[in-house]
């Protein structure tokens, strides 16, 4: 047999251009009086803007205005920044970050390892399973999906759950409450994903076989995904967008608060051959990262943007073509477009109450809680659980069933039910306030369990890694 030959390839080629072309970042706290500048110039490569987007969203920088430009093969950004409080980014640890995994030797450090953030979602406690779930939303849904996994004694360390439209979402890193480790038995797993499968099941129609398999779907991986993303994903591809936006109904699950109604107009620029799309709409937390998501996981390509806020209000307008160059030409293209963008700016908003609670560890811990909150009529319409060392720090945003406020008599029983077990903190969530793109919601306490302390997903971050 003939000796065969293969010609060799040098495993690094792949980021020669970085190396001969090296990213430059900046961060400049002098140019301006209430932010920080942090400017990255580097080479263009296909989702590139997403990428620096998310590490800023990862560290929950508030990004209040943004200027982007990528034509030409060159990509060139400047964010003004804050962190949470409004304050200019001066922690030596966040900036020392951003400069190494945005900078020349980005390309080959291992960000996990760096800066676990919600990449990882567990802080790196031990092996997880990843758990995906995606079906028709109802009430006690998600009771009935924690109770499953305590029966299981499958521990739930980390999640993220967000509704829209009827639908609802779920990554959740458990392990086995007895190893402490990820759960591997295929018999467990295949008991985990039936058992799902049948709550799951119940919520569509008897005898409609299409609806059955829209609703019932779950997935397991043993490596790591960045949640939010990853959440638009699957309700992009649920399509969770098909009857809201242009479509909206009275209907509290597609569109709870009529004067949230994001505004997205599609243009033609003539003169470079762009599609201008502009988004209007109320300025909240990590918006700019969900739109810039659902436009690249719709393989679109953002060639320059103009990000800022007005008052309350925040404008976003995209320059962009189709990655085989074409622009958005189709009514229905630009119909299309449209509706998963509102749906992406509405997939993330929560006016309401946000209950924060803190308490130790434990399987079942998040049963009771969902049960808890199921039996005073509240409806979760997002969620965020993680866990630092032994202590589990969950943040659940509610409404009444019937979509009104929740009353504080119905507060006043969840105190008295669970106050003497764990931690409760509760805020009104809104919008939140003037000149914020993407700012922390602004926050009034309706009550609180110990005193005026709060957390978030970064902070949490802050304190494990010190």
């Amino acid at each position: 047999m003939a000796k065969t030959c293969w010609p060799y390839f040098d495993p690094d080629y792949e980021h020669l251009s970085t190396r001969i072309n090296p990213p430059r970042v900046s961060i400049d706290n002098t140019s301006c009086d209430d932010c920080t500048l942090i400017k990255v110039d580097s080479m263009n490569k296909p989702g590139i803007l997403l990428e620096v987007v998310q590490i800023l969203a990862d560290l929950d920088l508030i990004i209040t205005k943004a200027y982007i430009s990528s034509d030409g093969g060159w990509f060139m950004d400047v964010f003004h920044v804050t962190d949470q409080q409004g304050n200019k980014i001066t922690d030596n640890k966040t900036m020392d970050y951003i400069e190494k995994v945005l900078g020349p030797n980005g390309y080959c450090i291992d960000r996990i390892k760096m800066w676990p953030g919600k990449r990882v979602g567990i802080h790196s406690i031990g092996d997880h399973t990843a758990v995906e779930i995606i079906g028709k939303d109802r009430p006690g849904l998600l009771s009935e999906i924690f109770g499953i996994l305590a029966c299981l004694q499958i521990n739930v360390v980390a999640a993220e759950i967000w509704t829209h439209n009827r639908r609802i979402a779920c990554v959740l890193y458990v392990k086995d409450n007895v190893t402490g480790r990820a759960v591997d038995d295929p018999k467990r797993l295949s008991a985990m994903e039936d058992q799902l499968r049948n709550i799951l099941r119940g919520c569509c129609e008897v005898g409609n076989d299409e609806d059955e398999k829209k609703v019932a779907r779950t997935s397991f991986s043993m490596g790591f995904t960045h949640i939010d993303r990853r959440l638009h994903q699957m309700l992009f591809a649920d399509k969770d967008y098909e009857t809201c936006g242009l479509t909206a109904t009275s209907d509290q699950y597609c569109n709870p608060d009529p004067s949230s109604n994001p505004m997205v107009t599609i243009d033609r620029c003539e003169e470079k051959g762009y599609s201008v799309v502009s988004v209007l709409c109320k300025d909240r937390p990590k918006l700019l990262f969900d739109i810039v998501c659902t436009l690249t996981d719709m393989q679109y390509v953002v060639f320059h943007a103009n990000i800022s806020s007005n008052g309350p209000e925040a404008l976003q307008e995209y320059f962009i073509r189709h990655m085989d160059g074409c622009t958005l030409d189709s009514e229905e293209e630009k119909e299309r477009v449209i509706k998963c963008l509102e749906a992406a700016v509405r997939r993330r908003v929560s006016e309401g109450l946000s209950l924060e609670l803190c308490a130790k560890d434990r399987v079942g811990l998040l049963s009771e809680v969902t049960r808890v909150l199921r039996e005073n009529g509240l409806s979760v319409m997002r969620a965020g659980v993680t866990t630092v060392g032994e202590q589990a720090m969950n943040v659940f945003y509610v409404r009444d069933a019937s979509g009104e406020s929740v009353d504080m008599k119905t507060i006043e029983a969840l105190r008295k039910e669970i106050g003497h077990t764990m931690m409760l903190n509760v805020k009104k969530s809104q919008a939140g306030p003037p000149g914020m793109a993407g700012s922390k919601a602004q926050a009034s306490e309706a009550g609180t369990g110990w005193g005026k302390t709060s957390f978030f997903f970064g902070n949490l971050l802050e304190k494990f890694l010190t």
